[in-house]
């Protein structure tokens, strides 16, 4: 015997998904006890709910997989837009900003002073 699941699968009553199903919850005792369910499905659980005693959706934890990678200097490496050898970066020397004339600080004294 097999039942209708959505527009185009169909599975037989002894599959897999009405023993994946461990626990089921009204609409009503979701809403009030939410971070409860939630962290029972983020443990891997399945938790159906139902709306009078018809099941109308399933929570299930996100697959580690699928969040893994959030990380967007990773998500570069990946992308073969940076790379890395494991090593410390080379760093150029760094540029010298004063080649020897007045330091800027001392030319905003120097200007405020002379409006006092």
């Amino acid at each position: 015997m097999s039942a209708e699941i959505g527009p185009s699968v169909v599975a037989s009553e002894e599959s897999a998904v009405s023993e994946v199903v461990a626990s089921q919850v009204s609409v009503r005792d979701l809403k009030t006890h939410l971070s409860e369910w939630l962290a029972r499905a983020q443990c891997g659980e399945v938790v159906e709910v139902t709306s009078h005693r018809k099941p109308i959706a399933r929570i299930t934890a996100v697959k580690p997989a699928d969040s893994e990678i959030s990380n967007p200097t990773q998500q570069a490496i990946d992308a073969g837009l940076i790379s890395w050898n494991g090593k410390k970066p080379v760093m150029p020397p760094p540029v010298k900003l004063n080649d020897g004339g007045p330091l800027i600080s001392d030319l905003v004294i120097e200007g405020r002073e002379s409006t006092q």
